[in-house]
């Protein structure tokens, strides 16, 4: 899932493997800093408040945790999202209906590249409910989905949605982005308080590479908000990937 030059040594008890994740899908789901109340109130952890309080603490100071503002609640930060993809989540199941649909849609247009990239970008872009791009060999850039991004609150303000439109305009900005990703694994998750733009700081970047029809590589991803429901995105964004390949090598 993430290449072994970037996996994480951590020395995390069960108990707090256990607080890290649970506050990483709350997360998720609500959008809003979780305090010990909504642990206690969603997850039966078999500890009290206060040691559940005292655990967030510990997290918070070893960098996994952060504390926005002044609210009691903490957010996960990317660090901790890298310790909960790579440690403590669990990858859904494609649905076996939507494997073979996305097959279908892609192999009847394997002869037609553009139209193949388009139809990859818009399934992707309408299955995770995600902005969708994938940039071929040649550099040209495909996307869906645009609209997706508005639905999350973290895209209320209009200069990070205004920055992330200009990434399609200004692709040497987006390169300089993707060439951020290290590591052998094809798969890449980019955090936006890693890359180096303000605007960006809310957001998260999930694409694989691709090998295409001349041996170089393409890549074919989704952005989104950093708390990114990861166990369903990525599955889908490497099954794009592999229909990609496996339509464009068959011409």
């Amino acid at each position: 899932m993430i290449a072994k030059e970037n996996k994480l040594n951590v020395d995390l008890t069960d108990r707090q493997k256990d607080l890290l994740k649970a506050i990483v899908e709350l997360y998720v789901k609500t959008g809003e800093p979780i305090g010990s109340e909504n642990i206690e109130k969603h997850y039966n952890l078999g500890v009290s408040p206060a040691t559940i309080r005292n655990e967030m603490v510990k997290l918070t100071e070893g960098g996994y945790l952060k504390q926005p503002h002044t609210s009691a609640g903490r957010i996960p930060t990317s660090m901790g999202f890298r310790i909960y993809i790579q440690d403590l989540m669990k990858e859904k199941d494609l649905p076996v209906s939507a494997e073979v649909s996305m097959k279908e849609n892609l192999w009847q247009m394997r002869h037609q590249e553009s139209r193949l990239l388009r139809e990859a970008v818009k399934g992707l872009a309408s299955r995770c409910q995600m902005l969708a791009l994938v940039i071929n060999e040649e550099g040209e850039m495909y996307y869906a989905g645009a609209a997706n991004i508005l639905d999350f609150p973290e895209f209320e303000d209009i200069d990070v949605v205004r920055f992330i439109l200009s990434l399609f305009d200004e692709y040497p900005t987006l390169q300089q982005i993707i060439g951020q990703a290290k590591g052998v694994d094809p798969l890449h998750i980019l955090f936006g308080d890693e890359m180096g733009f303000e605007y960006l700081r809310p957001t998260s970047f999930v694409f694989s590479k691709y090998i295409g029809k001349q041996g170089r590589e393409g890549v074919v991803g989704v952005i989104g908000p950093a708390r990114m429901n990861f166990p369903v995105v990525l599955p889908y964004v490497k099954y794009t990937a592999l229909l990609l390949e496996q339509a464009l090598k068959s011409y």
